[in-house]
Formats: structure tokens, sequence, C-alpha cells
């Protein structure tokens, strides 16, 4: 017989004196040295080693792999035990990973240390950020992780300059010594003061065998599936054409300056998104969100210019993109609670995690296999309206 899936209770565990901040402070950091660091260090990491540009970015995406496979366990042990220990031992990771990297002297070192990189952002990066503050915030979540995501946005903005100078300063394997210093005086304390130690609002009645089975339930479920479905075509479609709109706009007569400013200016789309996320009634927000971002691919496809329109268009994505971060965050507590949050959010956002860690590669590869950049951002834009399509028969169905 099968058991239930749980009704959509938020219920507020209460956050710890200096949570949100603490918490703010800890994902710059961590998304600014475990993920912007290594963008930022590729050329000269491979003009110091000779290794291949490519070589160093796909250890880099292997980590990523790793990390939305480890993501699924980081939500179990988040259920059972609570953030501190959790997020505290994955910053401790984090601080050995970046010395790995730095001290790493050949390819299958470097490749090993970024695995343990990619397990460590399990660990401290959104996916457990996102459930404690769901538990902490119950249904007044929405502001802290609007306010969470905003601040770590600004991670490539204060980390890329900063490892840059650190490299040009020290070299590269220094600036990952010191990198790997700065998480560890910054996040380690900060997780191991501000987080609590366990979980204090439990479900009256709800045995560990009654939460898998209901967990068991939930993930099998066609509005799971169909849900996660809809947000892999989405973070597909989105991040191949934005994280490779460089070429494709030069592909359309723009010079690389001005592609570079549409790659700057997504990032600032970004911004805007999550600020005007709130105001999308949230029975509107699937259909809203999926149909905008397949407009705005769409556009990017067909439109020969003029300059400022496609600029626009890839602003938009990039709004788009940051309305799907928000939606990620909140779309699993929406409709099944906060009960098992973690271990169900680690279940639904492995595929996306793994999506776009594949998706720099993806968007070349695709522009080979159909001929241009234009015609993989058509196959991008297909796949955006088959995620608004998905939305809107899920739409239909919900009460």
């Amino acid at each position: 017989m099968p058991v239930p899936a749980p009704s959509p209770t938020l219920v507020a565990e209460g956050a710890p004196r200096g949570g949100l901040a603490a918490l703010c402070i800890t994902q710059t950091t961590g998304w600014g040295v475990l993920y912007y660091g290594l963008i930022a260090a590729v050329q000269p990491i491979s003009a110091d080693t000779g290794w291949d540009p490519a070589l160093v970015t796909g250890s880099f995406s292997a980590g990523l792999l790793v990390s939305a496979v480890a993501g699924i366990f980081v939500g179990r042990i988040l259920d059972r035990t609570g953030p501190r220990t959790l997020m505290t031992s994955g910053s401790l990771a984090g601080v050995l990973a970046l010395a790995a990297v730095a001290l790493a002297p050949n390819p299958p070192l470097f490749f090993a240390a970024w695995l343990l990189a990619g397990t460590a952002q399990a660990a401290v990066l959104y996916q457990p950020a996102f459930t404690v503050i769901s538990r902490w915030y119950g249904p007044a979540r929405m502001r802290p992780l609007t306010i969470l995501t905003l601040a770590a946005g600004f991670a490539s903005t204060i980390f890329a300059p900063v490892t840059a100078t650190l490299t040009a300063a020290f070299g590269w394997r220094a600036a990952f010594i010191l990198l790997a210093g700065i998480m560890g005086v910054v996040t380690v304390p900060l997780h191991a003061r501000c987080l609590n130690r366990s979980w204090t609002v439990t479900a009256p009645g709800s045995p560990a065998v009654n939460r898998r089975g209901t967990v068991r339930a939930v993930r099998r479920s066609p509005e799971f599936l169909g849900l996660q479905a809809l947000m892999v075509l989405l973070c597909l479609g989105l991040y191949t054409v934005t994280l490779n709109i460089i070429p494709l706009l030069m592909e359309k007569g723009f010079d690389y300056t001005t592609a570079a400013l549409a790659l700057g200016l997504v990032g600032a789309g970004q911004v805007g998104g999550r600020l005007l996320f709130g105001a999308i009634p949230p029975g509107a927000r699937l259909v809203a969100i999926a149909a905008t971002a397949a407009v705005a691919v769409l556009f990017l496809a067909a439109l020969p210019g003029p300059v400022p329109v496609l600029v626009a268009a890839a602003m938009l994505a990039g709004a788009v993109r940051g309305c799907q971060t928000l939606l990620q965050a909140t779309i699993v507590a929406d409709r099944w609670g906060t009960q098992s949050l973690g271990t169900l959010q680690g279940i639904f956002a492995a595929p996306l995690t793994a999506v776009t860690a594949i998706a720099p590669a993806a968007g070349p590869l695709i522009a080979v296999w159909l001929g241009s950049y234009t015609n993989m951002t058509f196959a991008m834009a297909a796949a955006t309206g088959t995620a608004a399509t998905i939305a809107t028969l899920v739409s239909r169905r919900s009460p």
C-alpha cells in the first residue's frame, strides 16, 4: 500500500542569532573560492603547468558532478543531524581540497583534488543552505532566501578579481593556499558558531521508517518527476545558452567586447530576477518563469539584431536564471513541506547540478553537431519551450 505524500506544512524552526548573516557570508565565500576561484585561474594554471585548459576545466566539471551525487547523501545527513556538524565539516573539506589543488604535482592529483572539492560544495553551497533557511523560517522563508541569493550573487564580483590579483602577485599555487586560508578563517567558525546543532521541530508520530516511505512515495510521484524534468530542461536551456553567449553573439556579428559586455549583463539580470521573484504570484511562477525563459532563448536564437535588442534578451535570460535559482530553493518545500526536506531537496537538485556542470561544454558540442551556435540556441529554445509546456500541465493539475 503506497505511503501518502506529506501535506506541505511549513514549520518555522527558528533561526539562531546571526544565522542568516552568517550564511550570507559563508555562501559568498564558499561560492567565491570553491567555484569562481578556479574559473578565474584557468589560464594561469594552464600557462604555468602546460596542462590543457580543457583538462583544468574538465577537472572542475567532474567535481560538480560529484557534488550532484554527494548532494543526495548530504540531504539525508542534514535531515538526521542538523546543519552545524555537516556544514562545518564541509568547510574543512573545502580547505583541504583547495590546499590539495595548490599542491597537486600532476593532472591525476589535480583531478582528485577537485573531486574532493565537489564533495565540499555539496555540503556548504546552496542546497544545504536552502534547506536550512526553509527549516528556520517556514512560511516566511521567501525574504531570507532572496537575501541569501543576492549576497552570494556577489561572489564572482569579489573573488574573481581577488583570485586574479593573488595569482598575479604570488602565482596560482600560492593563491589557492591563500583562498584555502580564507575559507578556513571565514566559514569554519561561522558554521560552527551560528548554525544550530540539531533540529528541534519534528513532526509528531513520524518515525524514521515512515519518513523513508513518505520520501519514497514523493520522489516516485508523477508531480515530483514532472517538476524535476521541467527544471532540468530549464537549466539545460538557460545555462547552455548564457554560458556560451559570447561565441553566439560573435557569430551574429558582435565584436568580442560587446559580446563580453552581454555576458556581464547576464549577471546583472540575475540580480534583477531574484529581486522580482517574490512579486510573481506563487500559483503563476512555474508557467511565468518557464515561458519567459523560452521567449528569451528564442529571441537570442532568431533575432539577428540590433545589438540593444539582443543584449536585452541576454539580460532577460539572466533574470530568468535568477528566478530559477529561487524557484529551485522553494519548489519542493512549497509542495511537500519541510519534513525530510534535505533528502527531497538533494534528490530533486542532483540532475540540475549535473546539467549546470556539463552546460559549458555542451554548448560547443551541440553547436558543432548542429552546425552553428545559432542552431544550438534554437535547440535550447525547444528545451525551454518543452519546460513551459510541462509547467502548464503541472499547474493545471495543481489544486
